[in-house]
C-alpha cells in the first residue's frame, strides 16, 4: 500500500514533451507542512483575495502571492488589485522545494525561483484554459496539489483548443512543464470534491505554483 492509500503506484507520466506528472512526490508530512505554510501565507495584509479580471469578472479561485504580486496580466512588489500592502517574501525553504522538483522532473540545472501563486479551489472552482506567459524567464513552472483531487488539462501551445490530455492530480502531485511545454495552455475544468486525504484536514484543493519571474 502507497503513502496516499493506492494498492500500487502511480506511474510517472509526460503528456507532452517537457511535461511532467509524478503522483505522490510529496509524503503526508510534506503535505501536511505546505499546508500550514499556506494557511499562514493566506492571512491579510496581502493575503488570500478574488481576482477580478479586466471585464470586470471574477475568477472563482481565490489566490495569494509570494514574492511578486500577480495580477491581470503583470507583476508588482504591492497588492496593487487588493489591499495594497507589501507582497510576502519567498522563502528559501521554498526556492530549494522548487529546484528539487524541477530537477526530479525534468532533471533541470537550479533556477532563482522567486514567485509562489497559491490558488484555492472550493467546490465549484475552476480554471479556464490559459497561458503562463507573465514572466520573462522561461524557466519550468512548478505545480504542487493538495487537498482534493481535480482535473488538470494540458493542452497545446497553440490555441485554447485540441489536442490537449486531461490529467487526474491529487494531493501530493508534482506537475512540471518546460521547455517545449513552457507556454501550454491549461486549466482545471472541474475538482473532485471529498477526494483530499482525511489526515489533511483540507476541504478544497490547494495548488501551489512555483515560477521564475526574470525581473
Amino acid at each position: 500500500m502507497t503513502a496516499d492509500g493506492e494498492l500500487f503506484p502511480r506511474p510517472v507520466t509526460e503528456p507532452a514533451p517537457g511535461a511532467v506528472h509524478l503522483p505522490g512526490w510529496l509524503d503526508p508530512d510534506q503535505q501536511l507542512r505546505l499546508l500550514h505554510a499556506c494557511r499562514e501565507w493566506a492571512r491579510p495584509p496581502a493575503g488570500l483575495r478574488t481576482v477580478t479580471m479586466p471585464n470586470g469578472g471574477e475568477m472563482s479561485v481565490r489566490t495569494v502571492g509570494l514574492g511578486w504580486h500577480w495580477f491581470p496580466y503583470g507583476y508588482a512588489r504591492t497588492v496593487v488589485d487588493g489591499d495594497g500592502a507589501p507582497v510576502k517574501p519567498f522563502p528559501g525553504w521554498l526556492r530549494e522545494l522548487a529546484q528539487r522538483a524541477a530537477a526530479d522532473a525534468l532533471g533541470a540545472a537550479p533556477e532563482p525561483y522567486d514567485i509562489a501563486l497559491i490558488n484555492f479551489y472550493g467546490a465549484d472552482a475552476r480554471m479556464g484554459m490559459h497561458r503562463d506567459s507573465d514572466e520573462r524567464s522561461d524557466a519550468a513552472v512548478v505545480s504542487l496539489s493538495l487537498g482534493d483531487a481535480c482535473v488538470f488539462r494540458f493542452g497545446n501551445t497553440s490555441d485554447r483548443g485540441r489536442p490537449w490530455t486531461d490529467v487526474e492530480l491529487r494531493s501530493g502531485d508534482l506537475f512540471v512543464f518546460g521547455g517545449p511545454s513552457r507556454l501550454a495552455y491549461h486549466g482545471v475544468p472541474r475538482t473532485l470534491p471529498g477526494t483530499a486525504p482525511p489526515a489533511l484536514g483540507l476541504t478544497g484543493r490547494l495548488n501551489i505554483t512555483l515560477r521564475v519571474s526574470g525581473l
